[in-house]
């Protein structure tokens, strides 16, 4: 039971926290309102929407306010998609943002550079194209403290924000979602100029749950995200003026170099549990750094932005500017997040989640009941047999994890098969687009996590590729969406061939089949070509570092010679496709 005396929070149940606050917000700020019809989906969306425009959408785990609800309001977000307490909102859920607010225009999605935000988001923007939705997506990994070039690589943080006023001007003085002077292209350019960095004197205290100690007493972290997890580097607490300096010595030194006589703007920003006073104080310290470097900081921002819920510490944001993008910082807009607010607008219409009245173009559907072709029965054939292959590899799978990973790829890759094989009587096979779709929500809803994530992502891009063919596709039709899955996994996901994961065989995999074709060869013999590939992509993972994926967690010396389990499941579902595909051609 919830003791509200020992957790010292003002909350009722930690369970409900998220909704009753989502709840408040809206009653305080009536420019806003909860997206009504789904209970366990918290979206918050302006009240008058203007479909002409471009809309903006932003989001991720609660705890971080002001951010993302906070920023919702004319000239800035339209809508802000908001998870658990530090834990990405629902695929569904983004989903269901998108199809609140997106007009003609298009929509954008602003992201942080987590792999539960990049899946989920990247996810649901496929599948709202899929329905005819214009949606377009950029990252912000603003974060200076981590290694430019690791997986899933520099988080985001609070330099988000200031992309998320930037495309709100934008999208309100009615650029474009796309093209050269676009929402978009201006949304890249203020993600590219921010660098943040954090210092924590605390460790923050979830609602329900007790707070780490790890952080005695005298030391600091440098270097955190905004979920609580440890910095970069411990160290003693020093003077404002010391942590200032070596965070923007960091932050100036490599990811947002300066040169003398630049512009800037710089955010102070509390994670949470710092008063004003030190945020003054640091800011400061900050600003008189800059200028000792020859630079001119010409815009500042000092609150609360992007908090860690109660964490003691601040981040620091610099923005390199130009007129530009002063020009957006400067446009007022009614978001009560945003310090230079405007005066807003009262409203008292209800914004119900809008209801599709029959298909939307571009949708795929299909109907399970038809009669089946001859492709639709190699199609089934082919998917049961992959998906009993797995189910026979599962303890394989098992052991390799067990000595690279965490253990469960056998388990949860074998739960997804036998999904697929509970779902696949109801598999509208005649489509192969839709049946792809429908592969994507099975292994979704069975694996979860970030595989379930990735192959929902994978069949879903190659049902965009599909969607235009024949129900009899081609070879090469089939090739292109190989392709395409892969490439969304890589987009979305962050990875790329050699980084020790299931591209490694998917990649070379898509490759080896449209090669030969070109030569000539037979399907099943294109098929075969692409398993051999696969399996050759499995063996080269066993000396390969780990640079993505659970195994970059591992020791390198332990990895030696054992293959990743993710790509020799890949492997594995192919080389039965090819089986299947030489079977039916015998």
């Amino acid at each position: 039971m919830y003791d509200a005396q020992s957790a010292k929070k003002l909350i009722n149940k930690p369970e409900d926290v998220v909704c009753e606050m989502l709840e408040g917000i809206c009653d305080m700020n009536p420019n806003v309102t909860r997206l009504e019809g789904f209970p366990d989906i918290k979206v918050i969306l302006r009240r008058e929407l203007d479909s002409s425009k471009v809309a903006l959408i932003s989001g991720g785990g609660s705890g971080h306010e002001p951010a993302h609800a906070g920023y919702v309001g004319k000239g800035m977000l339209s809508a802000a998609v908001c998870g658990d307490v530090f834990a990405s909102p629902s695929v569904d859920a983004v989903l269901a943002g998108i199809r609140a607010v997106t007009g003609p225009a298009g929509c954008l999605l602003i992201v942080k550079n987590y792999t539960g935000d990049r899946i989920n988001f990247g996810l649901a923007a496929e599948r709202a194209k899929m329905e005819g939705f214009k949606v377009e997506i950029v990252f912000v990994a603003d974060d200076c403290a981590l290694v430019q070039d690791s997986i899933p690589g520099r988080r985001g943080l609070a330099g988000t924000v200031f992309v998320h006023k930037v495309a709100g001007a934008a999208a309100e003085a009615g650029l474009p979602l796309l093209g050269n002077n676009s929402v978009l292209a201006e949304a890249r350019m203020a993600a590219e100029a921010v660098g943040t960095m954090g210092v924590a004197l605390s460790v923050c205290a979830l609602p329900g749950v007790k707070p780490s100690d790890r952080l005695s007493s005298g030391n600091m972290e440098l270097g955190l995200g905004i979920h609580g997890e440890p910095g970069a580097e411990t160290a003693p607490i020093a003077s404002a003026d010391e942590v200032a300096a070596r965070i923007l010595e960091k932050i100036t030194s490599y990811y947002v170099p300066l040169k003398e006589g630049e512009e800037v703007g710089l955010m102070v920003n509390s994670l949470g549990g710092t008063p004003s006073m030190e945020l003054s104080i640091v800011g400061r310290a900050a600003k008189k750094w800059l200028t000792s470097k020859g630079v001119q900081v010409v815009r500042c921002y000092c609150g609360s932005f992007m908090t860690a819920i109660d964490m003691i510490g601040l981040s620091l944001t610099v923005i390199r500017l130009s007129p530009p993008l002063t020009a957006r910082l400067d446009t007022p807009c009614e978001a009560p997040g945003w310090p230079l607010t405007a005066a807003p607008s009262l409203s008292s219409a209800a914004a119900p989640i809008p209801v599709p009245a029959g298909k939307l173009e571009g949708t795929i559907v299909g109907n399970p009941g038809e009669p089946a072709t001859p492709s639709a029965e190699t199609l089934r054939a082919a998917i049961a047999d992959a998906a009993n292959a797995i189910m026979q590899a599962e303890e394989k799978l098992t052991g390799m994890d067990q000595i690279v990973g965490d253990g469960d790829c056998g388990l949860t890759f074998a739960r997804g098969a036998r999904a697929i094989l509970e779902d696949l009587p109801k598999y509208p096979l005649n489509h192969p687009a839709a049946t792809a779709i429908q592969l994507g929500l099975t292994v979704r809803r069975s694996m979860g996590g970030s595989s379930g994530g990735l192959y929902d992502l994978f069949f879903h891009a190659a049902a965009g590729a599909l969607k235009e063919t024949s129900p009899t596709c081609s070879a090469s039709d089939w090739g292109t969406a190989l392709q395409a899955g892969a490439a969304a996994m890589m987009r979305y996901g962050g990875a790329a061939p050699g980084m020790r994961t299931m591209l490694d065989a998917l990649v070379p995999a898509a490759e080896s089949l449209l090669s030969a074709l070109v030569d000539g060869a037979l399907p099943h013999e294109a098929a075969q070509a692409a398993a051999d590939a696969a399996k050759e992509g499995v063996i080269k993972t066993s000396t390969m570092a780990a640079s993505a994926g659970r195994s970059s967690y591992v020791p390198a010396a332990q990895l030696n010679n054992t293959p990743d389990p993710g790509a020799a499941a890949a492997a594995i579902w192919l080389e039965s496709v090819a089986m299947t595909l030489r079977s039916a051609n015998s």
